[in-house]
């Protein structure tokens, strides 16, 4: 007897393990490791995934339910990505399930659906045609429509069912419990393959052209048709839309000549892919320069040889690191293996996919969330069936189901929107870093602001995770120099009477750069209108009902938003509170620099980038596209516009306020604010001219603001190191964020105490508990509970605990088990908790 083990698509820890189902002899052969099935669980019918395989005693049978049925004729996951998932779950605090699922596209995220079909009681009764039929249902209607309705259709959904008859349920319900009806599941996924109706030739090609001489003169249309597909043979079958679009012929037309045998009408399979007819100019290799070349012998060595490493490639901004990227693939792909290419999603700009599409072709996979569900779930099968060598994608594309990795290359390592804020909260550099050691594949880690974690643990060589080599490109690879930089006081500003948002070096340089004709990017780290409005007579500011967040004004829509939960609401013109008319708008946002652009440059040509303005689909390309055809003079935007961007013409980059993160309750501040600054300020003098960047500040004595402004990462982290070690924060020990929330304050405080006390209590038995200053090795320290930085989400107040911790106890284990056993004692209550281990975000 064959048992597969599979854990089921019921997110809740009971569940957390795997169940044994018996395998059906006609299954078999189709089910292996990372198949996903429908089995039967309780009383419904829901998706698993087969995470092993075994035999199991002949006598033991009858107490094992059957598989129904296997989802795939491909398994969706190989073995490897099944034993990744068990990693994510221990390393993440996660369930299986949770991990199992982030690894597939969403057209795979299957539901189980219910089917109605005729039972055997309607059998036995007799069909329509049947005259006996109708005695069985001749006093009810409605009972008779829905059967015929069924029966024709042979087996439908019960959402089709109650769409036709939406007054007839409990006529449904009955015919149900009497056995007219019957119902079953089936799991359904959230898309298909795209299907056409294709045509092609019935008849080899030399007939069909002798028989274009036996066309009647009334039958023109069809030979025209038929000649053009003759003509088109090399081609077809071919798109019936196509088809009927070129000729301008009518679907009856070609339909008479598949009824006479000389076509036939067929569906076929079409990928939908989001670059179709797009041509993206070939690219060669480019002479590397003796910095590149040195990394790049470095990496193919361990590329060569076939053996995992981990690199960090520090190199600064404009000194070439795409290009290794490049040749480093080039080289795994003539191996016959392949590469993984991780970019933030914010940096996936067209400029990216156009080098990989340029250099590598169609064999080029591009996942994105800006993409639709159908077209990632085709990009999906394109790796997994082998027609793609490379995937370039945003985090989940870590997950590419390639068969023989060889690369995996993360482009600007240090971005925070590699970890996942939801479940499974997951980093992509660590699960990059495991999925290359399960299969013997190189891990590049690039940037020209590497993470302190990443870069401490090149250095120190002392990282439990990973110990990178350490490979460093400190020049521009044209020669070029960085450009110079220039901080600006804002608060002298404001003494010299100029009250502009744009301090008075900056707006001369953009002057200047409007008569020379060369382009600016302007940096403002907010979007909307304000970050928000306030009544000047009695201080009232616009909240959120639901989180205690202020309100953010955008002027396009003339309405408030929360940018936590999406409530919006009308702007006030009156205070709500006081009835006074001096309701005003404070901050500074992207629309209103728009604004002020336009009032100081009269005619100045400006692309707003921001959230608000690249919703739609394909307007991120657009835009940019604009902006290098110089139909624009100054990209204004948020973080997007700080990186990937090379654009020859840009010499000056402005930054309206650099320290707007430096004031966030976060350990990261500083270095988030120098990466930010360093980022934009590399957009500027790239090519022949040179660069001039601007940086606007209200504490330009900040030490992140003085090292950015001198290109100096070095001394950046120095310092910055110094503050960590102080305080024990990364890279010096590791954290997990404890997040409880509820509808209700005292309750919740209460239970947030709970759970700091029992994991107290653990780690004090366990000897692990203790100031981190005293304890030299093994040690574990808890902050909290304190209310969030965001007290109040979405209507439930939040309350957090952080665990600091170093050494090789299990924190994850102990910080998950304390939980699981809050939530079995207030089962009830509602309570939620929520674990991120290594959290970028501690809001």
């Amino acid at each position: 007897m064959d048992i597969a083990k599979v854990i089921v698509d019921v997110p809740v820890r009971s569940t957390d393990r795997p169940f044994d189902y018996l395998i059906p002899a006609d299954l078999k052969l189709w089910i292996e490791v990372g198949s996903r099935v429908a089995v039967p669980f309780g009383h419904r019918t829901v998706q698993g995934f087969v995470v092993s395989l075994e035999s199991g005693e002949t006598g033991s049978g009858p107490s094992l339910k059957p598989i129904q049925e296997v989802l795939d004729l491909l398994p969706p996951l190989s073995p490897e990505l099944v034993e990744l998932g068990d990693w994510m779950s221990q390393r993440y605090a996660c369930r299986r399930i949770s991990a199992l699922q982030a690894m597939l596209p969403t057209a795979l995220k299957g539901k189980a659906e219910r089917l109605i079909s005729l039972g055997e009681a309607a059998e036995e009764a007799g069909s329509p045609e049947d005259e006996l039929f109708p005695l069985f249902l001749d006093t009810d209607q409605e009972e008779q429509q829905i059967t015929d309705f069924v029966r024709r259709a042979g087996e439908v959904s019960m959402k089709q069912l109650t769409r036709t008859f939406p007054d007839a349920a409990e006529t449904v319900k009955f015919m149900l419990r009497r056995g007219v009806l019957s119902e079953s599941q089936s799991i359904k996924d959230k898309m298909g393959k795209k299907k056409l109706k294709a045509v092609d030739l019935a008849i080899g090609v030399a007939a069909a052209r002798e028989s274009l001489g036996s066309f009647p003169a009334r039958s023109a249309r069809q030979k025209e048709v038929l000649a053009f597909l003759i003509d088109m043979e090399p081609m077809l079958p071919m798109p019936m839309k196509d088809l009927l679009s070129v000729l301008q012929v009518t679907a009856g037309t070609v339909k008479s000549l598949e009824d006479k045998g000389f076509i036939e009408i067929s569906e076929i399979e079409v990928y939908r892919d989001p670059y179709r007819g797009r041509d993206f100019k070939p690219s060669t290799p480019l002479p590397l320069t003796g910095e590149q070349e040195s990394v790049y012998k470095r990496i193919i060595r361990t590329v060569d040889e076939q053996r995992h490493e981990v690199f960090l490639l520090h190199g600064v901004t404009g000194s070439g690191k795409t290009e290794i990227y490049l040749q480093c693939i080039q080289r795994v792909v003539d191996q016959g293996r392949q590469a993984v290419v991780l970019v933030p999603e914010i940096a996936l700009t067209p400029q990216m996919v156009e080098r990989f599409k340029g250099r590598f072709g169609s064999g080029v996979a591009v996942m994105h969330s800006r993409l639709s569900v159908g077209e990632r779930y085709d990009e999906w099968r394109k790796i997994r069936e082998g027609k793609a060598a490379v995937a370039v994608g945003a985090r989940s594309a870590v997950f590419a189901p390639f068969a023989n990795l060889g690369l995996i290359i993360m482009d600007e390592e240090h971005e925070g929107s590699y970890k996942q804020e939801e479940n499974p909260k997951y980093h992509a550099r660590d699960v990059a870093v495991r999925r290359a050691e399960q299969g013997g594949a190189a891990v590049i880690l690039g940037s020209a602001t590497p993470s302190l974690e990443s870069y401490h643990a090149s250095r120190a060589q002392s990282d439990i995770h990973f110990s990178p080599v350490l490979l460093e490109m400190p020049s521009r690879a044209l020669g070029n120099e960085l450009p110079k930089v220039h901080v600006v006081d804002m608060r002298d500003e404001l003494k010299e009477g100029n009250r502009s948002m744009f301090s008075r070096r900056l707006h001369a340089a953009l002057e200047s750069r409007l008569e020379r004709g060369e382009q600016t990017v302007l940096l403002l780290n907010r979007r909307g209108f304000s970050t928000f409005v306030m009544c000047r007579s009695c201080g009232y500011v616009a909240g959120c009902p639901e989180c205690d967040i202020s309100l953010t004004y955008h002027a396009r829509s003339d309405n408030l938003r929360c940018h936590y939960c999406g409530h919006a609401e009308p702007s006030p013109k009156v205070c709500p509170e006081c009835g006074s008319e001096h309701i005003r708008f404070f901050g500074t946002g992207t629309q209103r620099v728009e604004e002020e652009l336009g009032k100081l440059f009269p005619g100045i040509r400006v692309i707003r980038m921001d959230v608000d303005t690249t919703t739609e689909k394909g307007s991120h390309e657009k835009l940019l596209n604009q902006f290098r055809d110089k139909k624009a003079d100054v990209l204004l935007g948020t973080q997007m516009v700080a990186k990937g961007l090379d654009f020859p013409d840009v010499t000056l980059v402005g930054v309206i306020t650099a320290d707007s993160a430096l004031n966030l309750p976060d350990f990261r501040a500083a270095e988030k604010t120098f990466q930010l600054l360093t980022q934009v300020a590399g957009r500027a003098g790239r090519h022949q001219l040179p660069g001039e960047v601007v940086v606007q500040s209200y504490t330009p004595e900040h030490y992140s603001i003085i090292h950015a402004s001198g290109h100096d990462y070095s001394s950046f982290v120095r310092e910055e190191l110094k503050h960590r070690k102080e305080l024990h924060y990364p890279p010096y020990c590791r954290l997990i964020l404890v997040t409880l929330s509820h509808e209700q304050l005292p309750l919740l405080l209460r239970l947030a105490e709970n759970y700091a006390l029992n994991l107290q209590g653990k780690a004090r038995q366990l000897r692990w508990y203790g100031s981190l200053d005293k304890l030299s090795t093994d040690a574990l320290d808890l902050l909290g509970p304190v209310a969030s930085p965001l007290p109040r989400l979405k209507g439930r107040y939040r309350f957090q605990c952080i665990i600091k911790w170093r050494g090789a106890i299990d924190a994850i284990g102990l910080a998950k088990q304390v939980a699981e056993e809050l939530e079995d004692s207030v089962r009830e209550t509602g309570l939620q908790v929520s674990i991120d281990v290594d959290p970028q975000m501690l809001m």
